[in-house]
C-alpha cells in the first residue's frame, strides 16, 4: 500500500470513529459520499434532530486549536483602506468563521460558504439567536450556501485575503469520486484570493502525501503557481494535525 492510500484509510477511519463518538450516523458509505451535496444535508438534518438545543459541530478540532495561526496571518494581511475577506470555506456548523468574527481586532469580513443549505440555516438561526458581537465594530459575518467548486462565481478574482479550509480537501480526497472535484477546489481557491493571500488546509494527513498533491496541484505552467509550506498544529487523541499554507506566487511568462 503507498503511503497515500495508507494515509487516505486511517483518516476515514478516524473521521468514522469522531463520528460514532458523536452518535452520528455517517455510515462508511457515507463517508464514501462526502463530496455530495445530499449526504450533508443528511448529516446536519439527523444531527439537528438529536439534540434539543444547537451544539456546533467540530472537525478535527476547534478555533481555540489553531487561532494562533490564524489571527497572526490576518495582522500581517492587514489594509487600511478595506476590511480583510476571510472565506471560512466548508463551514458545516463550525465556530470557526463566527470565532474569527468576534475575536479579530482588524476589521475582517468573514464568508462562512457551505455546499448545505441545512448547515447555513443552522448558523444563521444560531447567530441570530446568540446576537454574537465583532470585536471590530466595522467587521462583517455572512453565511452563504456554495459549492467550492465554484468560487469564482461569487468571489471576485484575487478578492479574498485568507480561505480557511478545516476538513473540506479532505472530505473530498477520501470521498469515491472526490479527489478530482479536491483539484479544481484548490484551483478555486488560487484563482480569487490575493496575490498576498493564503489557502490554510487543515488536516490529519501526512505530510508526505500532502505535500506532493499540494505541489502538483497547485502548478499549471503559464496559467498559475503557488508556494507550499507546513507546520504542525499539535495532538489530539493521539492524531497529530497539520496546517499546510499554500500562496499563491506571480505567474513568469517567457
Amino acid at each position: 500500500m503507498s503511503p497515500w492510500s495508507k494515509s487516505l484509510s486511517l483518516s476515514g477511519r478516524r473521521i468514522l470513529a469522531a463520528c460514532v463518538r458523536q452518535h452520528y450516523s455517517l455510515t462508511t458509505e457515507l463517508i464514501q459520499n462526502m463530496d455530495k451535496k445530499a449526504t450533508w444535508d443528511r448529516f446536519y438534518t439527523e444531527n439537528s434532530s438529536r439534540t434539543p438545543t444547537f451544539k456546533n459541530f467540530e472537525w478535527f478540532f476547534g478555533f481555540n486549536s489553531v487561532q494562533d495561526i490564524i489571527m497572526p496571518l490576518i495582522q500581517t494581511l492587514s489594509r487600511p483602506d478595506a476590511l480583510l475577506r476571510v472565506l471560512d470555506m466548508g463551514c458545516g456548523t463550525s465556530a470557526l468563521g463566527p470565532s474569527i468574527y468576534r475575536h479579530s481586532p482588524l476589521p475582517v469580513c468573514v464568508t462562512c460558504a457551505d455546499i448545505s443549505p441545512v448547515a447555513v440555516r443552522l448558523m444563521q438561526e444560531h447567530i441570530r439567536a446568540k446576537a454574537i458581537q465583532p470585536h471590530n465594530p466595522s467587521s462583517q459575518l455572512e453565511f452563504l450556501e456554495l459549492d467550492c467548486m465554484h468560487l469564482d462565481k461569487h468571489f471576485g478574482l484575487s478578492s479574498v485575503d485568507i480561505i480557511v479550509d478545516k476538513g473540506t480537501t479532505d472530505a473530498l480526497l477520501r470521498s469515491r469520486e472526490g479527489k478530482g472535484k479536491a483539484g479544481l477546489v484548490l484551483k478555486q481557491c488560487l484563482k480569487v484570493l490575493r496575490g498576498s493571500g493564503s489557502l490554510l488546509q487543515f488536516s490529519d494527513e501526512d505530510p508526505d502525501a500532502r505535500l506532493l498533491w499540494l505541489e502538483t496541484e497547485a502548478q499549471d505552467p503559464g496559467v498559475m503557481r503557488a508556494d507550499v509550506g507546513v507546520q504542525e498544529v499539535g495532538e489530539l487523541r493521539g492524531v497529530c494535525y497539520y496546517c499546510y499554507q499554500v500562496t499563491p506566487q506571480p505567474v513568469v511568462s517567457k
